[in-house]
């Protein structure tokens, strides 16, 4: 039998199968280190290490007061996937500085390791999804029993360190009125961080947070408690059915509006709640409303994996309509005109690789 001619097509062919292949074992390798990397954060590990000079595995784990042969095998994967340094002369392990400055919790905003929480999180709704795939549907937030927590913890870092210094500074005109006094409510506000961030920061405005978790809506008033806000007040709402006319001066919607079952319904709400010369600022996620244009983007992959696995099903498990995380500035424009909100300005804020910022008028 003659040998196959390999031409240089199937040469070509034969090398992009192998490069191919090879980024699919290197996409495993990190998808497990992302895993672990979510470990490091909730034991703390990361924090534990920034504070130690290399330090041997004993040393490690006494000092974050875990198990040692947990955190030596920790270590392993942490070593082999370039995050933690490892002098196997004097059994020694570091965290660089370089690296602490984007996993520990001193890094405010710029920790990372906070974002890997959702690997597992979201992971552990894999067989429901599948499911949903066969028979349609979606799951409901009850089958995300940690996705509030880290959720909190994600935008609360991001919040306590932009909030009032860079994100409202960046609208000169809504720091005015703010300061002036006014009327405020933050829509699907969760657990309300930010409502009393602002709250403190604008003690001459009233500011009420509404959501539609009575867990969620509970933190909040805790914290308003503890920081010993007047001005600060929590509702549990269903914003579909939000039933409210001329009240609020400035609305707020911090990533709330992709995860709506009824985005179109809450929208037009929120029109009706404002007075004629009010404002909605909607944060919502940088993107387009076409795949093809979402070529490049930094976070492209993570958000519509995060749209199937949570932000769209759990719309769609409500009987919506299943916007989607990226449902992009096309389409965010086209809901808002449809709702009465046709002013808008969109706008980005410098270090914000993930949001769009849409400044939205009745008219």
């Amino acid at each position: 039998m003659a040998t196959p001619v390999r031409t240089d097509e199937t040469r070509a062919s034969e090398a992009a199968a192998a490069a191919f292949s090879g980024r699919m074992l290197g996409v495993f390798n990190d998808g497990l280190l992302a895993l672990m990397a979510s470990v490091g954060h909730r034991t703390a590990l990361f924090d534990t290490m920034a504070s130690l000079p290399p330090s041997t595995s004993a040393a490690i784990a006494e000092a974050a007061g875990l198990q040692e042969r947990y955190v030596r095998e920790w270590l392993g994967a942490m070593v082999l996937g370039g995050v933690v340094e490892h002098d196997p002369a004097r059994g020694t392990f570091r965290l660089p500085p370089e690296h602490a400055a984007s996993l520990t919790r001193a890094a405010g905003p710029d920790n990372v390791a906070t974002l890997m929480q959702y690997v597992p999180l979201l992971g552990g709704v894999e067989d429901g999804i599948v499911e949903c795939f066969r028979r349609g549907g979606g799951l409901p937030y009850s089958a995300y029993p940690r996705f509030f927590a880290v959720q909190s913890e994600d935008s609360g870092q991001l919040l306590d360190g932009t909030l009032v210094q860079r994100t409202l500074p960046s609208f000169p005109e809504i720091v005015r009125r703010l300061e002036e006094g006014i009327e405020v409510a933050d829509v699907g506000c969760g657990r309300g961080h930010a409502v009393n961030l602002m709250a403190r920061a604008f003690p001459g405005s009233r500011f009420v947070g509404l959501d539609i978790s009575a867990e969620a809506i509970a933190a909040a008033r805790a914290e308003a408690e503890a920081w010993g806000l007047a001005n600060a007040r929590f509702e549990v709402t269903d914003l579909a059915e939000l039933d409210v006319f001329g009240r609020y001066d400035l609305v707020f919607a911090f990533d709330a509006v992709h995860d709506q079952a009824h985005p179109r319904r809450v929208l037009r709400n929120v029109a009706r709640a404002l007075r004629p010369a009010g404002a909605f600022l909607m944060v919502d996620i940088k993107a387009k409303s076409h795949l093809h244009e979402n070529h490049g983007h930094p976070l492209g992959v993570a958000f519509y994996a995060i749209s199937c696995l949570h932000c769209m099903t759990v719309s769609l498990s409500a009987g919506g309509e299943g916007l989607g995380t990226m449902w992009g500035e096309q389409k965010a424009r086209e809901l808002l005109a449809e709702a009465g909100l046709g002013r808008v300005d969109v706008r980005e804020v410098e270090g914000d690789i993930q949001n769009l910022y849409y400044l939205a008028r009745p008219g």
